[in-house]
């Protein structure tokens, strides 16, 4: 074994700043479900930067410093307060923030966002497909799409609640099939891993796994 670790100390080295540099700066998050559709589809792969928000020890949720602010509709990777799952939603609300959700529609400080439909598509849902209605949800200045499964039963209101400081309140665009606030509740910016900020690769992992290069290296909004 001395004799094995002598002779790759160079790779084991790599391996460890490689370590380091994943959990500590920037980072890769495979998207395994629909929550965030239409933005971000099964089988993307979205680049995370690290250091957004916080500095942090590595490998752990120790925060040293705080780097950034998170703002709302941010996209943002960060551990489930369940059950410390990794997950990726949508800041919505910031601490201090009195938030509510009516017949979908979102109300943050007493204004209340504006929807304009885009279009519809089918969306699948186990072993069948539904109808999507696809919206643009816009608050101030911010804006970004949204889609609603108006077939399904979900949990379209809650509130009025205000963030508590330090914490912030998520949700998927998807926001008929999406386990978010409504599921776990506030997540506390120590839990917060880093802000996506595009596409990096892209496969169809839902159909035929062809590479879908129409999305490598976008943006997300």
């Amino acid at each position: 074994m001395k004799n094995w670790i002598r002779l790759n100390k160079g790779f084991l080295l790599f391996l460890f700043l490689f370590g380091i540099f994943r959990t500590a700066v920037a980072d890769w998050n495979p998207i395994p479900s629909g929550s965030m559709r239409p933005n971000l589809l099964e089988g993307d792969v979205v680049f995370v930067n690290r250091l957004a928000f916080n500095l942090k020890v590595p490998l752990t949720n120790i925060v040293l410093g705080h780097l950034g602010e998170p703002k709302h509709g941010d996209i943002v990777t960060f551990f489930s307060p369940l059950d410390d799952t990794r997950l990726i939603k949508r800041v919505i609300a910031l601490p201090g923030d009195t938030v509510e959700m009516r017949d979908e529609k979102i109300i943050i400080n007493g204004h209340e966002a504006s929807y304009a439909v885009l279009d519809s598509a089918p969306e699948p849902l186990g072993q069948d497909s539904i109808v999507a209605l696809r919206l643009n949800e816009k608050m101030g200045s911010e804006q970004h799409r949204i889609q609603v499964l108006p077939q399904v039963n979900a949990n379209r209101n809650f509130g009025p609640i205000t963030v508590p400081q330090d914490h912030y309140l998520m949700l998927g665009d998807n926001r008929d099939n999406s386990g978010d606030y409504r599921h776990f509740g506030f997540v506390p910016r120590e839990l917060l891993i880093g802000r996506a900020e595009r596409i990096l690769v892209s496969a169809d992992i839902k159909g035929n796994w062809m590479p879908r290069t129409e999305r490598f290296g976008m943006a997300l909004q």
